[in-house]
């Protein structure tokens, strides 16, 4: 695949170095609020997947338009991955959040109110939208607020708290969905927005004072051919960033591990467990649920193994994705109508460790890049999952209508996305690793006078 336009070679960047951050408890509190947007944006994100059977009714649709509305939502999210690491270099955390915010509130709040099939997928993409702004955005909150080593921790604390978001969805809004309404309880939730709007806006800053991103003058914003400054920041960032090797690898393990989990809570593992495999609407909530909790207790685990040991990276993701699609071929295969529960319960303890495991593809992109490209960088990383996602989710939808309900031959889909992915990573790992040493390696001291600069080669 090409990564940038032809012509003589241009050398990869090198990061810049900058002042790591001190960290402290004003760190924890700026971090806080911006955690707190993002725990509200899954809330309203995953609020679909204990809805789904709820919201068929409600708009009288079949399978594949059900689908629809996540593969919305989740198509929105990826394209805004690029845009938003973008506006987040250029504009900074605070306005990029803010204007999150507000969106996906708005979209909750549409969804509630929706009258028709078309206006709630309209209102599912406006909260897509805002979605795609917050965890990028949190990343870059950790980054300029703590010191490097405590990166990849943070990282998995900020998809811990993400997942509770998940939690507060399968546990609060789905009873409160079917002991008030629809219109209620969409739109009560919708309150959760304003709420952490007000201390975004009074007390988020970018960085600590002093600590902040190296000046970018304003002259590199415009080169021969680029149509202006804007583009040719953008076509900088966005080249630069694709060219590392570990950008990309950050994106494939971010594609191969995130996606089974996601497309079992946000939308299909209700419809599984409750009409395939027979269980009630309260127990399959316990196994999401379960879920959850899995992805939240060993988040904390992959952290401290990736900020103690890099080398533990790839083997915890390709370990995830072997261990995945090992319990989801031991479900779907399982003879007889239904797979027993102690099975069932596995599955979805395994399918907690796919959060986990995808934010390491964010620990392969950041040490590719330096700081202000770090937006960039972790837009592209994060767009990986979401495309599985958006691909799956549409997938298993079109083969349940194709099939009449086969699971069986709908989630089949997991594993031609996992062979895909295990196979790019295979091809990667070699140069982003090799790259990864020689941006770490110390630069060789100056013994004596500089050597005299090369001719340069004859054309």
């Amino acid at each position: 695949m090409s990564t940038g336009p032809a012509g003589p070679a241009r050398p990869l960047s090198s990061p810049q170095v900058v002042k790591d951050p001190p960290g402290g408890r004003r760190a924890v509190a700026v971090w806080s609020i911006g955690v707190a947007v993002y725990f509200v944006a899954v809330i309203f994100r995953t609020s679909l997947g204990v809805a789904g059977l709820d919201a068929a009714d409600r708009f009288h649709v079949n399978a594949s338009a059900l689908s629809a509305f996540s593969l919305l939502q989740l198509l929105v999210y990826a394209g805004m991955q690029i845009p938003v690491g973008l506006m987040v270099d250029r504009l900074g955390t605070k306005k990029v959040l803010t204007l999150g915010a507000v969106l996906f509130t708005a979209g909750q709040l549409g969804f509630a109110l929706s009258p028709s099939y078309g206006m709630a997928l309209a209102a599912r993409a406006l909260l897509g939208c805002g979605d795609a702004m917050t965890f990028i955005s949190v990343l870059r909150l950790g980054t300029r607020w703590f010191p490097a080593r405590r990166a990849p921790l943070m990282a998995q604390l900020a998809g811990l708290v993400g997942m509770a978001g998940n939690l507060v969805s399968t546990l609060v809004l789905a009873p409160v969905l079917h002991g008030v309404g629809w219109v209620p309880a969409f739109a009560g939730s919708a309150v959760a927005g304003l709420v952490v709007l007000v201390p975004l806006v009074l007390f988020l800053r970018d960085h600590p004072e002093g600590y902040g991103p190296p000046a970018r003058p304003r002259e590199r914003d415009r080169e021969p051919g680029d149509g202006g400054a804007s583009g040719g920041f953008v076509r900088r960032q966005i080249t630069e960033s694709w060219r590392e090797p570990g950008t990309r690898l950050g994106l494939w393990v971010h594609f191969t591990t995130q996606f089974p989990a996601m497309v079992f809570l946000l939308l299909w593992g209700m419809p599984f467990l409750v009409e395939a495999q027979g269980l009630s609407r309260t127990t399959a909530g316990g196994l999401l649920t379960l879920v959850v909790a899995s992805n939240m207790a060993l988040g904390l685990v992959y952290g401290q193994l990736v900020g103690r040991r890099q080398s533990a990276r790839l083997p915890l993701a390709l370990g995830t994705v072997g261990l995945t699609a090992t319990l989801w071929a031991a479900v779907l295969v399982h003879p007889g109508d239904q797979a027993p529960m102690w099975l069932l319960v596995t599955l979805c303890v395994v399918l907690g460790t796919c959060g986990p495991a995808s934010m390491i593809g964010f620990d392969f992109a950041r040490p590719a890049n330096p700081a202000e490209r770090q937006g960039t960088a972790s837009g592209i990383t994060n767009m990986g999952g979401f495309v599985a996602t958006m691909t799956t989710l549409l997938a298993v939808g079109v083969l349940l209508d194709a099939t009449g309900d086969n699971y069986r031959i709908a989630f089949s889909t997991v594993f031609a996305l996992e062979a895909l992915g295990v196979t790019r990573i295979l091809r990667l790992r070699g140069r982003a690793l090799a790259r990864e040493r020689e941006l770490r390696a110390p630069a060789p001291a100056k013994t004596g006078p500089a050597a005299p600069a090369p001719e340069p080669a004859p054309a």
